[in-house]
C-alpha cells in the first residue's frame, strides 16, 4: 500500500513539473524567454534601429507561433546611448537581474564588442543586426554570438570595389571615429587595392557629428574620385545633404555612401539621394513576402518601412526561437549557438542560408542604386537592383577571418 502510495505522489510530482513546464516540456530559466533589445532609441541611428527593432522582435515572436504553443516570451528594450559602458551595464543588468537569454540588434559596434565578451562570460547569446565591424565574425568572434544582417567587409566587397571598377579609382576617406568606422575604412581600402585602386587620406570624425564642412573641404583638396563615408545613420545622412550643398558632385567627385540604408535615403531625400549606388541585405519591395513584411511592419513604426537591420532582427530571433524550441530550453547558449549553426536558416525575408562556424550569417546581397524622384512609382519605392551578389560571395571568406573558433 505504501508503495502505492509512494507512486502515486511521484506521478503527481512529474505531472505538475510537466505542466509548469508547459505544454511543450521546455525548462526555460524563469518560466520564459526573454529577449533583450538593446539599441540606439534617442540618437543618430534610432530611424535605422531604435523602436523599429522592437517592433520587429515582437513580429518574429507573433510569427513563430510559439507562444501558442505553450512557450512564454518576453520582449524588453534599452538605450546604449551609443556608449559602451552604458550598454555594458544594462546587458550586466539584464543578464543578472531580469534573466534575459538573448540580446538582439545592438548598433554600434564598439557596444556590440563589449556585450558580445560579456555574452560570453556568462553563456548567454548575442544576435546581432545593427552592429558592422567584421571584427565580431574576426578576431573578437565568439562561441555565443551570431552576426546575422551585414558587416563592413560585406559593404566595402559591394559599394567600394563596384564604385572603383567603375573609375572610382582614387578615395578619400570620412570615417567616423569608432569601431565600426575604423572597421569599414579598413576593408574598403583592401577592397579597393585589389581593383588596382588606394586611398589618398582620411579623416577621423566624431560620433554624432553636426558639421561636416570642414571635413567635406579635406576631402575635396584631396582630389580624390570618391569620397568615401565610412559612417552611418544620422551622420552619414549630414554628410549627403552637406555635400550637395558644397556642390561637390559639380565639381566632378563623387560621393559613396558605404553604409546607408532605406530609413537613410528616406531622410535625405530622392533629388539629393539619386543615383547613389549602395549593398543592401534586405530590400521590402524584392517580392510579395518582403512587401507582406513591410505592410505589416510600418504601422507599428511610425509608417517607417523596414530596412536591412530591421529585417535581420525578425529573421535571427525565428531561427534562434526554433532552436530553443527544439531543445526544450533557453539555459545554455552555447547549445543554442551551436543549435543555429548546424540548422540551415530559412525565412521570407532572407530566404535559404547558413551560418558559419565564425558566427556569420551567409546570405545573398544587392548592389542597388537609388531611384531619380520621376522613377519612384510608391511611398518607400527608392532603389532600383544592379546586380545580386551570391552568398557565397557576399561575405568575408571563412579562412580569411582570424576567427578562433576557426583553427
Amino acid at each position: 500500500m505504501k508503495d502505492a502510495v509512494r507512486r502515486a505522489t511521484y506521478a503527481a510530482l512529474a505531472l505538475c513539473a510537466a505542466l509548469a513546464a508547459g505544454p511543450s516540456g521546455a525548462q526555460l530559466t524563469g518560466n520564459a524567454i526573454r529577449i533583450g533589445v538593446l539599441s540606439d532609441m534617442s540618437s543618430l541611428y534610432a530611424d535605422g534601429t531604435g523602436m523599429g527593432s522592437v517592433a520587429a522582435a515582437r513580429m518574429a515572436v507573433e510569427d513563430s507561433g510559439i507562444e501558442r504553443r505553450g512557450m512564454r516570451v518576453e520582449v524588453l528594450h534599452a538605450d546604449h546611448q551609443n556608449k559602451p559602458d552604458i550598454g555594458l551595464t544594462t546587458a550586466r543588468r539584464w543578464y543578472d537581474v531580469d534573466g534575459v537569454d538573448v540580446i538582439v540588434d545592438v548598433p554600434n559596434s564598439s557596444v556590440a564588442l563589449a556585450v558580445s565578451q560579456l555574452t560570453r562570460d556568462k553563456n548567454r547569446v548575442l544576435l546581432a543586426s545593427g552592429a558592422g565591424s567584421s571584427d565580431l565574425t574576426g578576431k573578437a568572434c565568439s562561441p555565443n554570438t551570431i552576426h546575422w544582417t551585414y558587416d563592413t567587409w560585406m559593404l566595402a566587397n559591394g559599394t567600394a570595389r563596384f564604385v572603383t571598377r567603375a573609375g572610382g579609382d582614387t578615395w578619400f576617406f570620412i570615417t567616423a571615429d569608432y569601431a565600426f568606422g575604423h572597421a569599414l575604412e579598413r576593408d574598403a581600402t583592401a577592397a579597393i587595392a585589389r581593383d588596382g585602386g588606394k586611398s589618398l587620406g582620411s579623416v577621423r570624425v566624431p560620433l554624432n557629428s553636426a558639421d561636416f564642412g570642414s571635413f567635406l573641404m579635406q576631402a575635396q583638396a584631396s582630389n580624390a574620385k570618391v569620397i568615401g563615408l565610412a559612417n552611418a545613420g544620422g551622420d552619414a545622412i549630414s554628410a549627403m545633404k552637406q555635400a550637395a550643398e558644397f556642390g561637390i558632385a559639380k565639381g566632378g567627385q563623387r560621393v559613396a555612401g558605404l553604409l546607408m540604408g532605406i530609413t537613410d535615403v528616406h531622410a535625405i531625400g530622392l533629388a539629393t539621394a539619386q543615383g547613389l549606388t549602395m549593398t543592401e541585405a534586405f530590400y521590402w519591395n524584392t517580392n510579395e513576402a518582403t512587401r507582406d513584411f513591410a505592410r505589416r511592419f510600418a504601422p507599428r513604426h511610425r509608417g517607417i518601412h523596414p530596412n536591412a537591420i530591421h529585417a535581420g532582427v525578425y529573421s535571427a530571433l525565428l531561427h534562434y526561437l526554433k532552436a530553443v524550441e527544439s531543445l526544450r530550453s533557453d539555459a545554455d547558449g552555447r547549445s543554442i549557438v551551436a543549435r543555429m549553426k548546424s540548422t540551415p536558416t530559412d525565412d521570407a525575408l532572407f530566404g535559404r542560408g547558413s551560418i558559419r562556424a565564425d558566427g556569420r550569417k551567409i546570405h545573398a546581397a544587392q548592389l542597388v542604386e537609388v531611384k531619380a524622384p520621376s522613377e519612384s512609382r510608391a511611398p518607400w519605392d527608392y532603389y532600383k537592383v544592379v546586380a545580386t551578389i551570391p552568398a557565397e560571395e557576399a561575405f568575408r571568406p571563412l579562412a580569411e577571418g582570424g576567427c578562433p573558433l576557426v583553427r
